[in-house]
């Protein structure tokens, strides 16, 4: 062991003390830190076997008739919000608010959205396809997206959403018409009178 004798005067009476070098401080601090550095290389290294056990052995469930749980419904909720907070349009909807564009809109809906996400009757009238989607899509007339900013719902016609039954509708739609559905989105809820009967026609 590696220290350094040396002699202090206390009261008067000359005391010797053995002190560690530095030298030998830094190599104790050197190995310390190494075994910290291993010790979170093989903690990684585990996790990664067991997440590749799970996957492997079919542990994660992948019947579509369940309930997600907690814990997958915030991490779901989590990523889409953290992404759509940077990646979705910001602005206004360009597309007018009037009555023309919301019936155009409501069009748009029963034409593409109304199978998977109801019609004005909200969830009884959601369809056998949307009862056995997992996870369930949101009937909108119930659980709306009135307070979201309409840029959101445009991202999500456009790209989908993964791990859903939510499909990419890019090439299918114009961009336009993305605004147009996410204006009739906004105020499905306080519809003019005109839109309103247009609305409470829509099957699916």
């Amino acid at each position: 062991m590696e220290y350094i004798n040396a002699k202090v005067l206390e009261g008067g009476r000359e005391r010797q003390y053995a002190y560690y070098s530095i030298a030998h401080i830094a190599q104790k601090k050197g190995e310390s830190m190494k075994g910290f550095f291993w010790g979170i290389v093989a903690t990684i290294a585990v996790l990664i076997l067991i997440g590749f056990a799970i996957i492997k052995f079919g542990l994660i469930p992948a019947n579509a008739d369940a309930t997600p749980g907690a814990f997958e419904n915030w991490a779901a909720d989590a990523s889409l919000t953290a992404t759509l907070q940077r990646e979705a349009p910001k602005g206004p909807d360009p597309v007018p608010l009037n009555d023309k564009n919301l019936i155009a809109g409501i069009h748009l809906y029963a034409k593409h959205c109304a199978i998977c996400h109801g019609t004005a009757a909200g969830d009884p009238s959601a369809s056998p396809i949307a009862r056995g989607e997992y996870p369930a899509p949101p009937q909108l007339a119930t659980d709306g997206v009135e307070d979201d900013p309409e840029g959101w719902d445009v991202w999500k016609v456009e790209h989908g959403i993964r791990w859903t039954g939510m499909p990419s509708w890019k090439g299918v739609i114009t961009k336009k018409q993305a605004w147009t559905l996410a204006l009739f989105l906004k105020h499905m809820d306080k519809l003019p009178p005109a839109p309103e009967q247009v609305w409470k026609q829509v099957t699916n």
